[in-house]
């Protein structure tokens, strides 16, 4: 989430006074921004990954685990152990939603050597090394990316329970306010969303159909009309943001050498995001029960959707100013490249005043309507101290709306002032249990952006068919049983990269199709005849660098868990929970994940981040036995 703004938060009608004012200046900040450093050219490829955490604390006597409302005061001293005392610092630490949240960062970015991949890992487990030495006594720091529980009664410590009526931030019947950040900006964002909305978010994700999950699987809450009306029969109901922006995630930003190369990286890797994510599913469980998904994008999504009812086109027009297709927290809507404009195929609403300003002050059609686009939205969150600024030395207003559209991948222009390049955030990944893993998953983000930028590669497909990707990759074991619509020939120039590369592009067939439905080891690993592999690509751009021979064996062993998880051959952490939880003796095949089953799943989570710390060579053979204590397991959860 970033640094915070401190000040007195406004409330939504406040809020929505100042909104056209937000937007005026916001965008004088952008222009003013854009001229500044427009050409702006030989920026370094640095690159930074940010990991999220949950702090938890296991009662062994009662067999339950519990998220620690301590996440404030634990960032508190990191930070003033590590970047207030010495600007060199490795780490950087930074708040998250959820009170049992961190976010970890390196303290510097990494720079554009190859030996730098030899150094993900250990900065991984530097933070988790710092940040667990300050916690209580049986308390852990996880890489979890839903907590199964989140939401039940009693899941946090202390226990609270939660304050549906008028008052609170989220009037949730199951989150409490408390186990949000107390930093006023989450409060603020969680209020506001649901008075923008007019009504609480609402989620529903559908249940597993276990063996014996009633059928149709109907949950009785408080006679409530809302909760009636928004919960869904066969799903898994949830009505906070605390569900969404309460899971952990995996991220990684990338300066590039100038803005064109950035909106090049930003277009290629948006069609990876779906890609990645299905490899990197990791949250099977929702509010203490097994859901039909493997990924958090759409529980997020939902999560902090705060369209209204015209917007999301369920009534007619009068009070809003238009119909919005996605949440703010979705896939893209529109490449920024020359090369990506034939494929923006999504009806894009925008700005049209907003749009026309930009065009007048020089920004070019593609760049304007992506930031006309991302500016029908509303602020969110307004301090009282920042609304009057100055527009040539400050961003505050273009940050706001910027950073409260939370999408797959996220252009970011530099702050005013400042040396930082024009930067791209890729931000699909599910948080993985390990560092070893984290560190791959980073690793082969990176390795890709260097590959795509030395050999040009083009991943280009519809944007329409990218969204489709982006449903797909969260359905249960998407890596192995779905179909992705990937580009054929990712050379453009025909130069063959590897056997098989450019192939594509020569074929005399009428009117050949640019892209086809593949699986995803076949987009990971090749397959002859149809697609080359990105590994393969990988391994080929690697033979011709210099590397280090530690650092090769490093950078293979991490190509070598992605080609593995791609092919089936290792689980995704996400099916590698549902069967541990299929085969713990207390699990009735209901769908139901008690407090117990709970405690043995994130406690062999917490061991198996901290063997593998000393020896991630053992993750393979940990991650195929899945089993618990030799029960015997139903496979099909």
């Amino acid at each position: 989430m970033g640094l915070l703004s401190q000040g007195s938060p406004l409330s939504w009608e406040e809020t929505k006074r100042h909104a056209d004012h937000v937007r005026r200046h916001g965008i004088l900040q952008f222009l003013n921004i854009y001229h500044a450093v427009k050409d702006r050219h030989k920026d370094v490829l640095k690159w930074g990954d940010e990991v999220e955490y949950m702090l938890v604390s296991f009662n062994h006597e009662n067999k339950k685990v519990q998220l620690v409302l301590s996440g404030e005061q634990v960032l508190e001293t990191l930070q003033e152990q590590g970047e207030r005392t010495n600007p060199n610092h490795p780490t950087l630490w930074r708040p998250e939603y959820g009170s049992y949240m961190i976010e970890g960062t390196p303290g510097q970015p990494y720079g554009g050597t190859m030996s730098e991949f030899n150094t993900v890992e250990d900065n991984m487990r530097k933070r988790r090394k710092e940040a667990s030495s300050l916690l209580g006594e049986n308390q852990a720091l996880c890489t979890i990316t839903s907590f199964p529980r989140l939401g039940c009664p009693g899941f946090t410590l202390p226990e609270y329970k939660p304050n549906p009526v008028e008052g609170g931030a989220s009037k949730s019947l199951f989150f409490p306010d408390e186990a949000i950040n107390k930093h006023p900006r989450f409060s603020t964002l969680t209020r506001n969303i649901r008075h923008r909305r007019g009504e609480k978010v609402a989620i529903n994700v559908p249940i597993f159909k276990d063996k014996n999950t009633p059928s149709p699987f109907i949950e009785s809450f408080p006679k409530d009309e809302e909760t009636a009306k928004a919960s869904k029969p066969d799903h898994i109901y949830m009505d906070a943001m605390g569900f969404g922006m309460g899971n952990c995630c995996l991220q990684v930003t990338f300066q590039a050498c100038s803005i064109s190369e950035a909106r090049y990286l930003y277009d290629q890797l948006a069609t990876i995001c779906p890609i990645v994510m299905a490899l990197s599913a990791a949250s099977p469980f929702y509010r203490g029960y097994v859901s039909d998904i493997d990924c958090r994008w759409g529980v997020i999504s939902a999560s902090v959707d705060d369209r209204t009812r015209e917007e999301r086109g369920l009534e007619p027009l009068k009070n809003s100013k238009y119909r919005i297709s996605k949440s703010r927290y979705d896939s893209i809507d529109s490449y920024l490249s020359k090369c990506g404009e034939k494929y923006n195929d999504i009806d894009l609403t925008i700005d049209k005043e907003i749009y026309d300003q930009l065009l007048k002050e020089g920004i070019d059609h593609l760049l304007a309507q992506h930031v006309a686009h991302l500016f029908i939205r509303d602020p969110l969150t307004l301090f009282e101290e920042k609304i009057h600024l100055d527009d040539a030395n400050e961003s505050d207003h273009f940050e706001n709306i910027q950073s409260t559209n939370w999408q797959t991948m996220r252009f970011k222009p530099p702050p005013p002032n400042s040396d930082i390049g024009w930067r791209v955030e890729f931000r699909p990944m599910e948080v993985q249990l390990t560092d070893f893993e984290n560190s791959a998953y980073v690793v082969f983000v990176v390795l890709l952006t260097r590959v795509i930028l030395s050999y040009k590669l083009d991943f280009l497909i519809p944007l329409s068919k990218v969204d489709e990707n982006m449903k797909v990759a969260q359905k249960r074991d998407a890596v192995l049983k779905e179909l992705f619509y990937f580009r054929k020939d990712i050379c453009k120039g025909g130069n063959a990269v590897v056997d098989g590369c450019g192939k594509a592009q020569s074929s005399t067939e009428p009117e050949a199709e640019e892209y086809a439905l593949m699986s995803i080891d076949t987009i990971i690993n090749g397959k002859e005849g149809v697609f080359p592999g990105l590994i393969p690509i990988l391994n080929s751009y690697l033979e011709n660098m210099e590397v280090d021979v530690d650092t090769r064996c490093s950078i293979l062993n991490y190509l070598k868990l992605i080609k593995k998880r791609a092919s089936g051959e290792l689980m995704t952490v996400a099916r590698w929970m549902r069967e541990f939880i299929g085969s713990h003796p207390d699990y009735k095949q209901d769908s139901v994940i008690t407090d117990e089953m709970n405690y043995s799943l994130i406690l062999k989570c917490n061991q198996i981040a901290n063997e593998l710390c000393e020896c991630p060579e053992l993750l393979g053979s940990t991650l195929r036995k899945a089993k618990y204590s030799g029960s015997k397991t139903d496979p099909s959860i």
